[in-house]
């Protein structure tokens, strides 16, 4: 089978992403997902993005991580679907699209992709973390010297042992000023750490301001991938109008063998 994909990356964070409007990709197999992601013996990208007709919707989002697994939000993954549907001619400047977690709405202007997140409820704050969920579960954790810091070992050690099989992204934070932090992710389903986490530097902007470390409701990440923004609206302990913006750029194209 040929199958034509497409390569985009949002700060670093990359994705093979396919048209699937005729339904024709075998969402099941899990061991051709993985294959497409690996980076030596596929094309190679931090997860699978499929691009779907939805009914209600301008299109549906149905995102795999790199280990073949069907996977929760991605944030990034989301800006660089919008960017391709756009690409496509599906959409114009603005959309609305279904995801895993729900109803997303978008705009996109040249590179820059804005997209609305979920509303978070609760940020569970412990002695020297916080949880969150913003479509994918994020654990939040201040570190000192970031740029020298073991994100892998430490990532995995505390994926596997705090949250289990299960698992959750984490997050090492640095501050650099009132409004700016410095973020390194480690991805369950990558299993290692990636350029940038969409839904990562979403949950460290909230569980900033949730514990005080800014008083700012818009926030500027610096990930080793690139530059991020996220805005959002306080209502009593509940998060609003949670925005992540940032670049969505196609790198290439092209076909290949399965």
């Amino acid at each position: 089978m040929e199958l034509q994909f497409f390569k985009y990356q949002g700060t670093g964070n990359d994705f093979v992403i396919i048209d699937n409007r005729q339904g024709r990709f075998p969402k099941n197999d899990t061991q051709l997902v993985a294959h497409l992601c690996d980076r030596r013996f596929g094309v190679g990208a931090d997860g699978l993005i499929l691009l779907e007709n939805d009914p209600s919707t301008d299109f549906k989002m149905v995102y795999f991580n790199a280990d073949g697994a069907e996977g929760s939000m991605c944030g990034n993954g989301g800006r660089c679907l919008v960017a391709f549907a756009h690409f496509l001619g599906v959409i114009g400047n603005e959309t609305t699209f279904n995801a895993v977690d729900g109803l997303h709405h978008a705009t996109i202007d040249g590179d820059m992709v804005k997209l609305k997140m979920v509303d978070v409820a609760e940020v569970r704050e412990k002695p020297n973390y916080s949880f969150l969920d913003t479509g994918s579960p994020h654990h939040v954790q201040l570190v000192e010297d970031l740029e020298h810091f073991n994100v892998p070992k430490e990532g995995a050690k505390l994926r596997y042992g705090i949250y289990g099989k299960p698992g959750s992204n984490i997050n090492f934070v640095e501050q650099s000023t009132d409004d700016t932090f410095q973020v390194r992710t480690y991805e369950r389903g990558v299993e290692n750490e990636t350029l940038s986490c969409g839904t990562g530097v979403t949950a460290v902007a909230i569980a900033m301001h949730q514990s005080g470390k800014t008083e700012s409701k818009v926030v500027k990440v610096k990930t080793p991938g690139g530059n991020l923004t996220i805005s959002f609206e306080q209502q009593d302990d509940a998060y609003t109008n949670v925005f992540l913006q940032g670049p969505a750029i196609q790198v290439f194209k092209g076909v290949i063998s399965c």
